[in-house]
């Protein structure tokens, strides 16, 4: 019979895994009362959700095997096979710091002198969720915005004014989008979709700028530090045989 320390690897793992797919189909949008795009962001939304689906059903069956893995595991009791998957899961949901390849957008106001008295207000949550997609897009790995790591369960939205990244308050400019890309090449195409995406624009309206920094081989993605709770999923007590 496996030992109760094996066991306990085994359920932990598999509650990770189950909250994982539960929570892929969630994305930052928030819906809205009324669809006023025009068709060719109508089919750009489409052209996403499709890239979407098809990274969710490739994830579906990596996690299936994973679990058919840990079947075979068990049988053996490999238990330090188990503590280098639980490490490798924790990593993949953000709860361990990442560096890699990359880029650093910095969000700021502009140039003072061509605000003509105008005050300068933090970025909305629209524009920051449609850049976040964006970039997503394009390839990114690991995300965090003034230090508050993304996961798939992340919120942008507006609180009394204040835009919020999950728990997190954007109260000041500029603040830093850290990004990671799984190699180079993927973080120097990033860097030249972004110099001509029209999201710029859509910051310069409010008075905002986005600069991207060139490619680099070493960027930091912090770890996500608050709690992650998990409603719906208990563990199931393992039947003795009679």
């Amino acid at each position: 019979m496996m030992g109760n320390q094996a066991k306990i690897y085994i359920t932990v793992i598999t509650i990770i895994i189950g909250f994982m797919i539960a929570i892929q189909f969630k994305t930052v949008h928030e819906p809205t009362t009324r669809d006023t795009r025009d068709l060719w962001e109508l089919r750009e939304t489409l052209s996403n959700e499709m890239k979407l689906q098809s990274r969710l059903l490739e994830e579906i069956r990596l996690h299936d095997k994973r679990i058919n893995d840990y079947a075979s595991e068990i049988e053996g009791s490999k238990e330090q096979a188990l503590k280098q998957t639980l490490e490798q899961l924790k990593k993949e949901i953000g709860l361990t710091e990442v560096e890699g390849p990359g880029i650093v957008l910095t969000i700021d106001s502009i140039d003072k002198a061509l605000l003509l008295g105008q005050r300068v207000n933090s970025v909305s949550p629209m524009n920051l969720k449609r850049l976040i997609n964006e970039i997503n897009m394009y390839g990114a790995k690991d995300i965090s915005i003034d230090g508050e790591r993304l996961i798939n369960t992340t919120v942008i939205r507006d609180i009394n004014g204040e835009t919020k990244v999950g728990t997190h308050s954007l109260k000041t400019l500029p603040f830093h989008i850290h990004i990671t890309t799984e190699n180079m090449g993927v973080a120097e195409k990033m860097y030249n979709r972004m110099q001509i995406s029209a999201i710029k624009d859509d910051f310069f309206i409010d008075n905002l700028k986005v600069e991207i920094s060139k490619p680099n081989k070493s960027v930091v993605v912090p770890a996500y530090v608050d709690p992650i709770k998990i409603h719906g999923m208990t563990p199931v007590e393992e039947k003795e045989d009679s």
